[in-house]
């Protein structure tokens, strides 16, 4: 990104998005496709050093191999995976993320220059890029990282979504595939993004050596595409399992020291210490915060009396409740079985208004005959 930036001037500044604490985002066009860049803190002098360049000569380039080594180290570090977790048995089939970056790295043939590699150290110590990067091509529900100059990364553009709007989303901007009846109706486009929020929560869950928790979960950290596939755009508090149990182990009083945002624990009143493990799942913040005020009867309207609408709003219920009353001592199998079934019976009711829908000439599932084109949010 740094020749079309500095030389060619295909980077224009559009607007900031987000300043606090040092951390920017800013809305630009990289070549007239609108972008986010990101970064952490202010300034590139606000991060550390690599601390090998103050003892190579200028022309005595670290080779490929090193980056490597040194960038992989980072990473491990950033995303709390020890060599051993990640190569343990028993994960997902995506294992030795960190690994499997390095070799990206490792392909590129060519040394790095020194600003190459003091750009590369800055990106390493933003743990969201990190995130972005490792899982690029493992997951359709993180934002994709397209390119980096200095500190600062560039992201898809994709609209966020917005607390206040009923529908969460700019539904109505957003464009589903042609048919004989016309565009998907609001209500169809509902069900389908819940679908993509259940497939993102098995995805997360069982795809990767660790769970992935979510512990800030509000609209504003979600987006869809043009396809209505839920997309994570803001994964600072994104931890795979080793790091959520660093976390989550505090010291306690009550339960109430046990939380850290929207992932929480139980506190050992003999120990007075939280559990390492939580106790509340990806799932059940979503029912909570999302599929709740999707789902309820004020918004429905008169279609909330519908058979399949209130199933659909009793397991949003359930789901909301799984895992509240989990004890310390609960066997993984059982708490497994358990959002399992949550999740199934979540899954085939959305499915069946789908199908209900599109076989009746109802709004729930009709396809409207007008819509919008929907505006989409290296190393």
């Amino acid at each position: 990104m740094c020749e079309d930036l500095c030389v060619r001037g295909r980077v224009q500044y559009q607007r900031c998005l987000y300043y606090q604490n040092g951390k920017k985002v800013l809305e630009a066009f990289w070549g007239g496709r609108r972008v986010v860049l990101k970064s952490k803190l202010e300034n590139f002098s606000s991060y550390e050093p690599l601390g090998l360049l103050d003892y190579q000569d200028a022309a005595d380039e670290l080779t490929p191999l090193d980056v490597v080594f040194y960038a992989t180290l980072e990473v491990r570090n950033s995303l709390g995976l020890a060599e051993e977790d990640e190569d343990e048995e028993g994960g997902g089939a995506n294992s030795s993320l960190a690994s499997q970056w390095g070799q990206r790295l490792k392909s590129r043939g060519r040394s790095y220059s020194r600003a190459e590699l003091a750009s590369l150290w800055s990106l390493l110590q933003q743990e969201e890029y990190t995130f972005l990067r490792v899982l690029q091509d493992l997951s359709t529900h993180v934002a994709q990282v397209l390119g980096s100059c200095g500190h600062f990364y560039a992201v898809e553009y994709l609209s966020a979504g917005r607390t206040w709007d009923q529908n969460i989303f700019s539904l109505e901007e957003a464009a589903g595939p042609p048919g004989p009846r016309g565009r998907w109706s609001v209500r169809d486009q509902v069900h389908r993004v819940a679908l993509s929020f259940l497939d993102m929560v098995r995805h997360f869950d069982h795809d990767f050596t660790h769970r992935l928790h979510l512990c800030d979960v509000k609209p504003e950290n979600f987006a869809i595409r043009k396809d209505l596939t839920v997309v994570a755009i803001d994964v600072d508090m994104a931890f795979f399992e080793p790091k959520m149990r660093d976390i989550l182990d505090q010291n306690c009083s009550s339960d109430d020291d046990c939380s850290f945002f929207d992932c929480a624990s139980r506190c050992n009143a003999e120990r007075h210490r939280c559990s390492r493990r939580r106790r509340n799942t990806n799932l059940q913040v979503i029912c909570e915060k999302i599929f709740r005020p999707w789902f309820s009867p004020t918004i429905l309207g008169a279609k909330a009396g519908l058979p399949l609408q209130v199933e659909l709003q009793q397991a949003v219920q359930e789901c909301s409740e799984t895992g509240s009353d989990v004890g310390e001592g609960e066997e993984d199998e059982g708490r497994e079985e358990t959002s399992g079934s949550v999740h199934q019976r979540l899954l085939s009711i959305l499915t069946r208004l789908l199908q209900e829908g599109g076989a009746s000439g109802e709004e729930g599932g009709a396809r409207e005959k007008r819509g919008h084109a929907h505006t989409a949010l290296n190393f």
